[in-house]
């Protein structure tokens, strides 16, 4: 099993990315983050923002899928 499939999304996917006060900003999965490797690591994903094409890397549990 890579990754992608560890993680449950693909590449391309539409998510939502959920922030520290509970709401919830669209986003586009890009794929999982190095960082997940780490020993005792959070596992991380690269996301990119719908609202402005930035991109960031977020903890895997804050992503959730976006049926749009």
């Amino acid at each position: 099993m890579n990754e992608h499939e560890s993680s449950g999304f693909e590449e391309g996917q539409k998510v939502w990315v959920i922030a520290g006060d509970g709401s919830q900003r669209p986003a586009v999965y890009v794929g999982p983050a190095d960082t997940a490797s780490w020993l005792g690591s959070t596992p991380r994903a690269y996301v990119a923002y719908d609202d402005d094409r930035s991109g960031a890397v977020v903890p895997l549990e804050l992503i959730v899928p976006r049926d749009e």
